[in-house]
């Protein structure tokens, strides 16, 4: 009688968990700027990408406005602890970088500009930090999705080398793997940057080195994209509009 009580027991509790379980998976969440669910995975025409520069409020505001971005959401990546917090992430004991989900239309963008935009938007040479930010989670990082885009970061990679190296910059500490566990941040932290009462931050520290070109590239964004983007100007990112940037 008691077995099959504690048995009993066992079943509710572990259907229970599961429910809550397969109810967090079914969480819809609207994304902020393209108003669809920021959970919805790639369809065919698409594909997904991480980087990891720095905050990941302003890295995904920078890439959220480029056209033929699907969405974007920030997150954790890279470490071992399944499903962590915020706080565990800043706590530098995870593993886990802060990291922006990358989701574009093939037909409308391609790699090679989120690239561009990747290595142009902070500094890949400061190792465990960016800016006035310190810290193993503010690593610079690249997780490809597949073999095709992991060459292709690994090529980049060694292109913009060649360019910094040639205006004084030492050698890129940025992480390249491929399929690697994402996990999303917590809501508030999607879209932070386009929400009303956010704080505005940006810890990276462009180079101000221009990303030229590397094997395989196909740039498919004109200068006049580019133009919205002026590393000079301090912050660049919290500077510009919400808005994704329109293609002419």
């Amino acid at each position: 009688m008691i077995k099959n009580i504690s048995e009993y027991l066992s079943m509710l509790i572990n259907k229970l968990y599961s429910d809550k379980a397969t109810e967090k998976l079914k969480k819809k969440v609207i994304h902020t700027i393209f108003k669809n669910d920021l959970y919805s995975k790639p369809q065919d025409s698409q594909q997904e990408i991480f980087f990891g520069c720095g905050c990941f409020w302003g890295a995904e505001k920078g890439f959220w406005r480029l056209p033929g971005i699907v969405s974007t959401a920030v997150g954790y990546a890279g470490g071992e602890k399944k499903d962590p917090s915020y706080r565990e992430v800043c706590s530098g004991l995870t593993g886990h970088t802060e990291v922006v989900r990358v989701v574009w239309n093939n037909k409308k963008i391609d790699i090679s500009d989120l690239l561009k935009l990747f290595w142009e938007c902070h500094d890949p040479t400061q190792g465990n930090r960016q800016g006035n930010d310190s810290g193993s989670q503010y690593r610079s990082a690249i997780y490809t999705t597949n073999k095709d885009q992991l060459v292709k970061a690994i090529e980049s990679k060694n292109s913009y080398q060649k360019e910094l190296e040639n205006n004084g910059f030492g050698k890129i500490t940025t992480e390249i793997d491929n399929d690697i566990k994402f996990y999303f941040a917590e809501d508030y932290h999607q879209q932070y940057l386009a929400k009303p009462g956010s704080r505005p931050y940006c810890s990276a520290m462009p180079t101000k080195v221009v990303f030229k070109n590397f094997k395989g590239s196909n740039f498919r964004l004109n200068e006049e994209i580019w133009s919205h983007y002026n590393w000079e100007i301090n912050h660049c990112i919290l500077r510009g509009e919400n808005t994704p940037i329109e293609s002419n």
